[in-house]
């Protein structure tokens, strides 16, 4: 029986799975079927999200946890090798890593604070995949990845350049590799989520002013669940996608469209 969105026997990764976006990938990606190795920064955090992914899914056997600095190129690779040696191999590979951005105009910024956020945005994506690309090249049986940009890649935004920046950076990034890691079988896509509800969100969600100006600019009316980019990383992580590359997929409930 042809299945294109069972996963069973799939190793995938979804680095800042403990939580956001990046845990509501990983939840829907277990009730497909695969087996998941989350990664965080902080450890309590982390763990607690493996505890409550493997009570969601009824199977804590395919569920497996990390800390791990993205930016920290020793990290990325011996926690990716970890994450081999439990989940047997890595189908998929999801850089959701991100920091957000202080709120600061560009004419204030300093160059730490422009660096700050490149170094999690885009070089560990970049880390991240160079990982996840050399294995899934020596196995040789291809493989997809699949980076969390933000439709700041695609819009100005003030008061977030360095943001807007890393994650344009991002999308760029996923077109090149998809190109060049095609004759491995290797697909490469970018989602690009609009405002969604999550820690890193809540402040400006939770801020009348700005839930006035911003929430009548989606066509959907509602700001974005964890749980919208459930499908969206089932479908990218599996067979269904097999012909889809170098594509960048916005969840914004229309935002960007209005």
């Amino acid at each position: 029986m042809y299945l294109p969105f069972d996963l069973s026997g799939h190793g995938v990764v979804v680095t800042g799975g403990n939580g956001g976006i990046g845990y509501g990938m990983a939840r829907a990606l277990l009730a497909a079927g695969a087996s998941v190795a989350i990664w965080g920064s902080n450890p309590d955090k982390t763990a607690r999200a493996r505890a409550a992914l493997a009570a969601d899914c009824g199977d804590a056997a395919r569920v497996h946890a990390y800390v791990c600095d993205v930016g920290e190129e020793s990290q990325v690779d011996g926690t990716f090798a970890a994450s081999v040696a439990a989940l047997g191999k890595v189908d998929a590979c999801f850089a959701n890593a991100g920091v957000s951005s202080k709120g600061t105009m560009m004419v204030d910024m300093s160059l730490a604070e422009f660096r700050r956020v490149q170094r999690i945005n885009v070089e560990g994506v970049f880390l991240t995949f160079r990982a996840a690309a050399r294995h899934m090249v020596q196995r040789g049986q291809g493989g997809s990845l699949v980076a969390t940009a933000s439709t700041a890649a695609v819009e100005g935004a003030a008061r977030n350049s360095h943001y807007g920046a890393s994650k344009g950076a991002v999308t760029s990034y996923v077109r090149a590799i998809a190109v060049e890691m095609a004759r491995h079988r290797i697909r490469v896509n970018a989602i690009l989520p609009g405002w969604i509800a999550t820690e890193m969100t809540e402040g400006a969600l939770a801020n009348p002013k700005f839930a006035e100006a911003v929430l009548p600019r989606i066509p959907a009316r509602r700001w974005g669940q964890i749980d919208d980019f459930g499908g969206i990383a089932v479908y990218l992580a599996s067979d269904a996608s097999a012909y889809t590359t170098g594509e960048q997929f916005i969840i914004d409930g229309g935002y960007t469209k209005f």
